[in-house]
């Protein structure tokens, strides 16, 4: 997987995320990649995962 540029993907943050601002945002990328970021700092660095290393995290937290 090559380093894309991500300056102009279109970052998400969850619905479930309070105001005092603790929360990632998440980016889908093609190939199957998700890029995740701080919100909080947004120009700072950013994970690159594979769409199956991002669906084992999910349910690792729903079965936690």
């Amino acid at each position: 997987m090559g380093t894309p540029n991500l300056d102009t993907a279109a970052w998400r943050k969850s619905s479930y995320s309070d105001t005092g601002g603790d929360c990632v945002e998440l980016t889908q990328l093609a190939p199957g990649a998700t890029a995740i970021r701080d919100s909080k700092n947004v120009t700072g660095p950013q994970v690159i995962v594979t769409a199956r290393a991002w669906a084992s995290f999910i349910a690792a937290l729903k079965n936690d």
